[in-house]
């Protein structure tokens, strides 16, 4: 039998850290000598305590890890575990990617001009068009993809010829930013007049005069922009006069590397 030190040593894990396990149930001593309260080990559970040391690294959880150890089917447990944090570390991975790639965007920025990227705003009227037209709440902006999901699924079957040009846009009713809960409308526009789906309606919309400024690079961006346009507008004697959009040049539909995404940010406007 090992001394709870010597068993310390051989696993890798601290007095501390065992005295934790044994109370969590996930490894306990063989044996507690019931006058000294000594806590012994044997040879045969330094296995044990490899797997223990190897579950943690890989970032499981003590509570996780006793439930599983407790399972008749423990394989099945197991496995049942690692394919939940496969998914789990996946999403961080391409969460930690993103952030990088920020991060090398803004210190290219600061390389180039020591601010920000400048962005170019141009007055134009975009003319009246006929647009297939999905409306709803989402959870929130990046969830924008489920509306774009449902016009393509109900306009398939129609065959739809696109319009000339074929623009795609999101506009946004709600009259401020929001957390949540957001009105968002996609819109695609089209040639022809065709039947309303149970989600999407056919409509023309009216000519637009806007502010707009196109951009290439990821949707983390749009503040930037809107800060170009929002100093245009004030400097050229024009006001803010409708509910902004978003024209998709291109889009996550066209590309899966947001750095090649083409925006277009638009300001409906008029002059004071």
């Amino acid at each position: 039998m090992l001394k709870i030190g010597i068993f310390s040593k051989l696993s890798r894990i601290s007095v501390r850290m065992l005295r934790y396990y044994d109370s969590a149930g996930l490894l306990s001593p063989q044996m507690t000598d019931p006058f000294t309260g000594y806590r012994y080990y044997s040879e045969e559970q330094l296995p044990a305590a490899e797997q223990i040391n190897a579950l943690r690294q890989m970032g499981f959880g003590i509570a996780d890890i006793a439930r599983a150890q407790r399972q008749e089917n423990g394989r099945e447990q197991f496995l049942q575990l690692f394919w939940e944090k496969e998914a789990e570390l996946s999403g961080e991975a391409r969460e930690i990617a993103e952030r990088l790639r920020l991060l090398r965007t803004a210190m290219d920025h600061l390389r180039k001009d020591g601010t920000m990227t400048c962005y170019n705003v141009t007055l134009k009227e975009l003319p009246q068009r006929t647009v297939a037209s999905v409306r709803k709440k989402i959870a929130s902006y990046d969830c924008e993809q489920q509306l774009w999901d449902i016009l393509m699924r109900e306009t398939g079957p129609l065959k739809l010829e696109p319009g000339e040009p074929c623009l795609t846009l999101a506009i946004f009713h709600d009259g401020e930013y929001k957390e949540s809960d957001v009105d968002v409308e996609v819109q695609k526009t089209v040639k022809g007049s065709y039947p309303d789906t149970e989600n999407v309606t056919f409509k023309v919309m009216p000519a637009v005069r806007i502010a707009s400024a196109t951009y290439r690079g990821g949707y983390e961006k749009i503040t930037q922009v809107n800060q170009a346009v929002a100093d245009w507008v004030r400097e050229n004697g024009y006001e803010f006069d409708g509910l902004s959009f978003c024209i998709y040049h291109v889009s996550p539909y066209d590309t899966a590397d947001p750095e090649q995404y083409v925006t277009e940010v638009c300001y409906p406007v008029r002059k004071n």
